[in-house]
């Protein structure tokens, strides 16, 4: 019996410990990280941060509602290339370059430059692309040799040919040479070449140049550029397209073990306005607002995905946009009482704080607490500092420039975390803002990169010109009404400073 007693004895504590070291020796799962990157959204677009929206957005309402808001959140830049540039590099786009990709234009990346793709991949994260790349490809390499653009008379753009490329040959450079193990898109909508591409090739050979009779948009105009285009091809089929295949890769994730970044770019809303049939007439915002709610139901077909798959509960989803709302926003206000912007001063291509100020939510189911709002100060550049930390890899030196580990904020019950204090606003070269804390100086005559029309200053008493540059208090003008700067010389001063601090050097590596 007491023989009986001390196996018994003895086997309870063999058990104890196998589990004890078994629990200590188990890593803990390393989430899936998906990143949503709506194109020309507005900050004042989603209907849970704008109680005026004339747009329904459910899935977006939804998703705030499941994690984190965040209501003082900025791209980098105030156009579409250099945002996404400085998303996936964790630097500021201004410390190499200002202005968008252009039709058939070469990568922005250097070689084996540090991206969140790259960096996850060493983390032993599966890696995809979906969507809008718009950060070039090596095109040249796969040029006829002697091809030159044309440019027919009544043309805005010169173009190429189809037969300008060899579209048996792989396009170097692109989205797969730098961190992603997956690409399927067109690369970006509205620039030739029109036709699907995986990884680094193309699926249907263009044969046609760019030819759109019998479509027309629901607002505005094509804004498409000339050049080689699938035959048949549909644009009102891009988005669709892209959300099914999204659908489709999350789907066979379900059962691997290993974890994976998923970059969703959408085409939408930019331009052109192209809502499908089932979502004309849902806003109250004309067509731009019926393809923004098309833009909501392809982002609640993801979560769907997520859903379905058990997959939800062990993934960040993280929602944004590149850029403020595109110029004809002001006549959305006009026509439809519609701000994009939610009333802050500016749209796309301006410094003001419409033209980068964005929607931004987070979602981490048992990490994030559900509903909640911070007016932390955030910059897209942070997401790869934070992911970073969340995954437990270190961002190698002089990588991630200006990246700011966000992740108490994103974990703060309280909502009063603050770890960024500091700002750069920039858009053209010519032209900058720099903030600190809720003051915001822009070195400039104006903030506008498009103007904005007499009608609309008179209705919101907006100034004119600022000969000596404009400087606000955004905790008591976030709306850019009121300039300070003949009242603050001394702050004026302290902010020229501080630019000239974080231009010489990287904000990550700034003393702020």
């Amino acid at each position: 019996m007491k023989r009986f007693i001390c196996k018994t004895i003895f086997f309870f504590i063999i058990m104890f410990y196998t589990t004890v070291l078994n629990a200590e020796g188990k890593e803990e799962a390393k989430p899936n990280i998906v990143i949503i990157y709506a194109d020309d959204m507005g900050y004042g677009d989603l209907a849970c941060q704008n109680p005026d929206s004339k747009i329904p957005t459910p899935n977006l309402d939804k998703l705030a509602s499941q994690g984190l808001r965040l209501s003082d959140a900025h791209s980098s830049s105030g156009i579409c290339t250099p945002s996404r540039y400085g998303l996936l590099t964790g630097r500021y786009h201004w410390r190499k370059f200002h202005d968008i990709v252009h039709s058939f234009g070469p990568s922005m990346f250097d070689k084996d430059e540090t991206t969140i793709p790259l960096l996850l991949k060493g983390a032993n994260y599966k890696t995809a692309c979906i969507g809008k790349w718009h950060l070039g490809w090596d095109w040249e390499s796969i040029m006829v040799p002697g091809a030159e653009p044309v440019q027919p008379d009544g043309t805005k753009w010169s173009y190429y040919l189809p037969e300008a490329f060899d579209w048996s040959k792989r396009i170097p450079d692109g989205p797969t040479a730098h961190g992603f193990d997956y690409y399927f898109g067109d690369s970006v909508i509205n620039f030739p070449p029109y036709t699907w591409i995986e990884n680094d090739k193309v699926l249907i050979v263009p044969t046609e140049n760019l030819n759109i009779d019998g479509y027309e948009t629901a607002e505005a105009g094509w804004e498409f550029r000339g050049g080689p285009m699938a035959k048949d091809w549909n644009p009102y089929k891009v988005l669709p397209t892209l959300t099914d295949t999204t659908v489709s890769w999350i789907a066979k994730q379900k059962n691997s073990e290993q974890p994976f970044f998923l970059y969703f770019a959408l085409p939408s809303p930019h331009a052109p306005i192209i809502p499908n049939e089932e979502y004309r007439g849902k806003s109250q915002a004309g067509g731009f607002g019926d393809y923004v709610y098309e833009t909501d139901a392809m982002v609640g077909k993801v979560l769907k995905a997520l859903d379905d798959n058990n997959l939800t509960d062990n993934t960040i989803v993280i929602f944004t946009s590149d850029n403020g709302p595109e110029y004809f926003a002001y006549e959305r206000v006009k026509n439809f009482d519609h701000s994009s912007t939610a009333a802050l001063r500016g749209v796309k291509r301006d410094i003001w704080e419409g033209g980068n100020r964005i929607p931004f939510i987070v979602r981490w189911p048992g990490k994030i607490k559900e509903g909640t709002v911070s007016s932390a100060l955030t910059c897209q550049v942070d997401i790869m500092a934070t992911l970073a930390d969340i995954v437990g890899i270190e961002i190698p030196t002089y990588s991630g420039d200006d990246s700011i580990d966000q992740l108490e904020v994103w974990t703060d019950s309280t909502n009063t975390k603050q770890v960024r204090d500091v700002l750069m606003v920039n858009t053209y070269e010519s032209a900058y803002g720099i903030r600190n804390g809720n003051w915001i100086y822009l070195d400039v005559k104006n903030g506008a990169g498009y103007k904005m029309p007499d009608w609309f200053k008179e209705k919101y008493n907006i100034e004119g010109d600022m000969p000596n540059g404009g400087l606000y208090d955004l905790s008591v003008d976030p709306k850019e009404r009121e300039n300070l700067v003949d009242k603050y010389p001394e702050k004026v001063k302290e902010l020229k400073e501080l630019y000239l601090r974080v231009r010489a050097k990287g904000q990550r590596f700034t003393d702020n």
